[in-house]
């Protein structure tokens, strides 16, 4: 048996991360670096996009662009390829929760929750699966969410796209798997990141989302390393179509 370290070894892979400006997008451009990946950070905010590049170092790469303007995907994942060639992974970390009560949701919420929460992980994965195929190796990373399969107050909109990441993972799976590459989600439970902002604001409300749990407590950035590793490396090769609830077990109670 060779060295089961080298199941997660990235050397010599090409990553492509969106959200990586802050919050889980940016553990993850972290850790893949951290794995030997050439990772290209996707995010709107260049200055954050900068920072985790100058200290990711000659392996990382920047493309600031808006990825909920759908006509925009084609020349973004055209920037994505330049710095080190096509991707082999892509993890669609960007996200957005507007938490608009169902009765107060507009058009322009909605619009821009499922541009960016759905639409943009297919068309962008849509763009840069050809050059996967010619490889006959991939690896897609969608993140979904506890909404994915729980109703929250405010979410109405942020669950509808998230359930949605839930099917669109399943589907990718089924067209894309034959061709070597794998589509999985990673499901976050409450991690300290901008998106949680007012969550953690509430000291009694973290309380008790770590009092669900089954071990006693919320995520730290650390925690999401090893799952997501694992679906982006070939320790996961005959892993397909599933959500990975990294959640401390919140869901199984």
């Amino acid at each position: 048996m060779s060295d089961p370290r080298d199941l997660f070894d990235l050397t010599g892979r090409v990553a492509c991360v969106t959200g990586a400006s802050a919050g889980l997008g940016q553990r993850a451009a972290i850790a893949l670096a951290a794995a030997g990946a050439k990772v290209v950070g996707v995010a709107r905010r260049a200055d954050a996009l900068n920072g985790w590049a100058a200290e990711t170092g000659a392996n990382a790469a920047v493309v600031a662009a808006d990825l909920s303007k759908r006509d925009q995907i084609a020349d973004i994942a055209a920037q994505v390829a330049a710095p080190f060639g096509a991707p082999d992974i892509v993890v669609h970390a960007a996200g957005i929760n507007t938490r608009e009560a169902a009765d107060d949701v507009t058009d322009a919420g909605w619009d821009v929750t499922m541009n960016l929460n759905l639409a943009a992980p297919f068309f962008l994965s849509q763009a840069l699966v050809p050059a996967m195929k010619a490889k006959g190796w991939g690896r897609i990373v969608n993140f979904a969410s506890l909404q994915t399969t729980r109703a929250f107050p405010g979410g109405i909109a942020y669950g509808a796209s998230k359930a949605g990441i839930g099917q669109l993972t399943r589907a990718m799976a089924e067209a894309w798997s034959k061709d070597g590459i794998t589509a999985n989600a990673i499901g976050p439970g409450f991690f300290p990141t901008e998106l949680t902002g007012p969550v953690f604001a509430d000291p009694e409300r973290a309380a008790r989302n770590a009092a669900q749990t089954c071990v006693g407590r919320n995520g730290a950035l650390s925690d999401i390393d090893g799952p997501l590793l694992f679906l982006c490396s070939n320790a996961s090769s005959y892993v397909t179509g599933q959500v990975l609830m990294v959640d401390g077990g919140f869901t199984a109670k």
